[in-house]
C-alpha cells in the first residue's frame, strides 16, 4: 500500500471499498475470490490496500480489542504496537503525573497515541515516515480522538513545549531485531537526554539494569503472564527504582524495590511459588518471597518456596508433593508407580529440553502430573507438585 491509496482510502469511495472488502470476507468469500470481484469496479492497487486493512484489522484485535475495526495498520506498525491494556496502563501512570500536553516521538501508527488521547492528556506525535503519520492520524480521528501528527525528525524537535515526552525507539534494523542500544532509532545517547526530564522511554524486557541511569525508574509489564515490555520512567514521573508490574484478569498488582526486604535460601516447604516473568526481570523475587512468607530455593534460582499457601498475583503456586529422582531412568520408573501419563515439565537451572524428556520418559497412566526439574541448594532436584 502507498501513501496515495491510503489516502484513497479514507474518502467517501474508499470507505465503500473498505466496507464491500470487509463484508465479503466475513460472509465466507476466500481474500482471492473477493479481490477477483473487486477489481471489475475498483483498481487493482486499491482493492489490494482494502483487503490488506481487512486482514490486518482482524490480526489487531489481539491487540487492541474491539477498536481494531475501526484503526488502520502497517504489518510491521500492527507488530510493534503496544498492546492496548499495557499501553492504557502507562496512560494512567502518566495521567498520575498530571502533564498538561505529552509528546510522543516516533509515534508509529499511534498506538500508544490513542491510549493517552483516551485519558484525556492533550497530545502531539511525530514520525520520520509519512506513511506512519498518515496512519497515527487517521487512527485518532477514527476512534474521535484529539490530537496532532507531522511528520519530522525526532531528534531534532524542540520539546520544551511538552509537560511530558514519551518515546518508543525502533528497535529494528536491516538485519532483523537488535539488542544494541547504540543502533536504535534514536539511539542511545538521545534516549539518555530525554531521560533527563520527565519522560516515559519504552524499553526491551532484556535491558540491562546497569544500562538504567540513575534516579530513573525501570518498570516491566506482564500482560496475563507474558512480559511484554520495560519502561524507564524520569523526573517527576519517576516513584521508585525497579517495579514489576502485573496485568491480568484481576486487574492491575506492582510490586517495587521497596517492598523487598530480601529473602535467604531455606529448605523447600509445603508451597513452591514460580514468580511472575515481570518480577524475575525487575529483580524483585526476593521481594515475591517476603510477600509468601518464605525464601529461595537456590541463591541463583527464581523460584520461592513457603510452608503457607498463598494466592498471588506475582507468581503461580503449587502445593509440593512429594521429591521425585533426579536422575531420568528412576524418575520414569517413578512416574510409571504413579500412573502418570500427562506430563508437564516446568525447570530452571538445569540442562533440560523439557519436550525431548518428556519423550524419554514415555509417561503412561490415567494422571496428570507436574514435575519441577531445578536446582535447591545447589543440588538437582525434581519435585512433583499440584497447582494450587
Amino acid at each position: 500500500m502507498d501513501l496515495d491509496d491510503f489516502r484513497w482510502l479514507l474518502g467517501a469511495d474508499g470507505q465503500d471499498l473498505l466496507f464491500r472488502s470487509q463484508a465479503m470476507v466475513e460472509s465466507g468469500v476466500p481474500p482471492l475470490k473477493a479481490g477477483e470481484r473487486l477489481r471489475a469496479a475498483y483498481d487493482a492497487s486499491r482493492v489490494a490496500a482494502a483487503l490488506s486493512q481487512v486482514d490486518l484489522r482482524t490480526r489487531a484485535v489481539a491487540k487492541f480489542g474491539d477498536l481494531a475495526a475501526l484503526m488502520y495498520f502497517t504489518r510491521d506498525g500492527l507488530e510493534q504496537a503496544t498492546r492496548l491494556p499495557v499501553a492504557d496502563h502507562r496512560a494512567g501512570r502518566m495521567v498520575a503525573a498530571s502533564p498538561a500536553s505529552l509528546v510522543d516521538l516516533g509515534c508509529g501508527i499511534g498506538g500508544d497515541l490513542i491510549a493517552f488521547s483516551r485519558a484525556g492528556i492533550t497530545v502531539a506525535g511525530v514520525d520520520l515516515d509519512p506513511m506512519r503519520v498518515a496512519i497515527a492520524q487517521a487512527n485518532l480521528d477514527a476512534l474521535g480522538l484529539g490530537g496532532a501528527v507531522k511528520e519530522a525528525d525526532a531528534t531534532t524537535l524542540d520539546t520544551t513545549a511538552f509537560a511530558a515526552v514519551f518515546v518508543d525507539p525502533a528497535r529494528r534494523t536491516g538485519a532483523g531485531r537488535t539488542f544494541d542500544v547504540d543502533a536504535w532509532t534514536p539511539p542511545w545517547t538521545f534516549v539518555e537526554q530525554v531521560l533527563r526530564g520527565d519522560a516515559c522511554v519504552k524499553v526491551a524486557p532484556g535491558i540491562p539494569h546497569a544500562l538504567v541511569p540513575p534516579g530513573v525508574e525501570a518498570e516491566w509489564v506482564s500482560d496475563h503472564g507474558e512480559v511484554k515490555e520495560a519502561a524507564l520512567w524520569s523526573g517527576r514521573l519517576a516513584t521508585t527504582a525497579r517495579r514489576a508490574t502485573v496485568l491480568g484478569s484481576g486487574g492491575l498488582a506492582t510490586l517495587t524495590d521497596e517492598d523487598d526486604p530480601g529473602a535467604e535460601v531455606r529448605r523447600v516447604g509445603q508451597y513452591l511459588y514460580e514468580p511472575d516473568g515481570a518480577v524475575i526481570r525487575a529483580g524483585l523475587v526476593t521481594a515475591l518471597a517476603a510477600g509468601v512468607e518464605g525464601g529461595l530455593v537456590d541463591a541463583r534460582i527464581a523460584y520461592v518456596t513457603s510452608d503457607r499457601s498463598f494466592h498471588t498475583p506475582f507468581g503461580r503456586g503449587y502445593e509440593v508433593v512429594e521429591e521425585l529422582p533426579f536422575r531420568e531412568k528412576p524418575l520414569k520408573a517413578a512416574l510409571r508407580e504413579r500412573g502418570i501419563g500427562r506430563l508437564t515439565i516446568k525447570k530452571r537451572g538445569v540442562d533440560v529440553v523439557p519436550d525431548e524428556l518428556r519423550k524419554r520418559l514415555a509417561p503412561q497412566g490415567a494422571n496428570e502430573g507436574t514435575v519441577v526439574l531445578t536446582r535447591v541448594q545447589d543440588k538437582a532436584t525434581a519435585l512433583l507438585v499440584r497447582p494450587l
